[in-house]
């Protein structure tokens, strides 16, 4: 379950820099829990192709997450805000920072 939480964090922080291919089976596979056969019949290629497609998806946003640290970044300012929230009482405080987990 590990596994498709952070392939699921990755693709809504790194997703977007897929082609528009790598994006559908990529989908299909972790979102929609497709079987590689289900998605290799509708997009007119073999089971063995979606499946490196898949792996060469995850390498990429694994990559991207090693270069650019967003995800990580988002889970230290995340952890920051809860400890804000738990320290202070302040209505216009904890208001505040439940506006920037929203953004975030």
């Amino acid at each position: 379950m590990e596994k498709i939480v952070e392939q699921g964090l990755l693709y809504d922080f790194y997703g977007e820099l897929l082609t528009p291919h790598q994006r559908r089976i990529y989908e299909d596979a972790v979102f929609n829990d497709l079987s590689l056969s289900e998605i290799a019949q509708e997009e007119g290629i073999s089971r063995q192709g979606v499946h490196d497609l898949i792996r060469r998806c995850d390498r990429a946003l694994e990559e991207y997450e090693e270069k650019l640290h967003l995800m990580r970044r988002f889970g230290q300012i995340r952890q920051r805000l809860e400890r804000i929230r738990q320290l202070c009482g302040d209505e216009e405080v904890l208001r505040l920072t439940e506006e920037i987990m929203e953004e975030l």
